[in-house]
């Protein structure tokens, strides 16, 4: 066993800690009437709340916190063996490359502004209020991962011989990417949580761009697993202390469909002798 080997579990426990306190804790939500509102004291409250998650962790937390550190002490140890796997294929790079840069800073800040440009010139609150929180949430995860990145300072995998050692300089732990992506869809998928292929594409891309790490060679799956977990979680947390609750009841339009399958009506014109169906489906 390599010599930083026994750090691993420790990082699990914190990194599994934090998620399952941050779940725990966002849901007694404190929502804002304006989702601006004192956006940069709502990212050091939120700051305050990442770093002190820990200590707030519920007895029925330990159920999955420990199981879930062992698991990820598993991927720590086979890490460089299955980085090692994936670093004989090289077609899928070019394309993985192209899939990360949904979740680079670039991608998911214009998600953000599209939201909200949008919102404002639609006047839909729950476009604007998600630009904004995707911005917030976003803020928060960069610094938890360069924080953790300075800290953990992991080799990535195309670096000889200290590739997946801890303390070597580098900041592969963990993926900054898979962050990112999921705190953006976790945002979206809870804003439009009645709109079920907004939640799947939203899901789908951050999956998507969580495996193109992997296919480009950036990150090992332990890297991309608690990436992708810190970003639900933080999104989460964000989604639930600052959602406005009148925005579920309500929108532009009257009240929010939870339309998820056609409808199908008869339609007849009589003037014509013409007969059908007409079918309409709400996403």
């Amino acid at each position: 066993m390599r010599r930083n080997s026994g750090s691993r579990c420790l990082f699990g426990m914190i990194i599994l800690a934090v998620t399952a306190a941050l779940t725990a804790v966002a849901q007694t939500p404190a929502p804002t009437p304006l989702p601006e509102k004192d956006f940069f004291k709502h990212i050091l409250e939120d700051q305050k709340t990442i770093w002190t998650a820990p200590f707030h962790i519920r007895r029925g937390d330990t159920k999955w916190v420990l199981p879930g550190s062992v698991g990820l002490m598993a991927l720590f140890t086979t890490d460089r063996i299955t980085g090692d796997e994936i670093a004989e294929f090289q077609d899928q790079v070019g394309t993985s490359r192209a899939v990360s840069y949904a979740g680079s800073v670039y991608g998911v800040g214009a998600a953000a502004g599209a939201f909200y440009l949008i919102g404002r010139k639609k006047d839909d609150p729950r476009a604007r209020e998600t630009g904004v929180l995707i911005a917030e949430a976003t803020i928060d995860s960069i610094i938890v991962f360069e924080t953790l990145k300075g800290v953990t300072q992991r080799a990535r995998p195309m670096t000889g011989s200290e590739r997946s050692e801890f303390f070597e300089g580098g900041n592969s732990f963990p993926s900054g990417h898979a962050t990112q992506a999921w705190t953006a869809a976790t945002i979206i998928a809870s804003e439009y949580h009645d709109r079920r292929s907004v939640q799947i594409a939203a899901f789908a891309t951050a999956t998507a761009v969580s495996l193109a790490r992997l296919g480009q060679h950036k990150h090992y799956l332990s890297d991309v697993v608690v990436g992708s977990a810190l970003g639900y979680a933080i999104g989460k947390y964000v989604y639930h202390k600052r959602h406005d609750k009148l925005l579920d009841s309500s929108d532009d339009d009257g009240p929010v469909t939870k339309l998820w399958h056609p409808a199908i009506t008869p339609e007849i014109d009589r003037r014509t002798r013409q007969y059908g169906i007409g079918l309409t489906w709400s996403f």
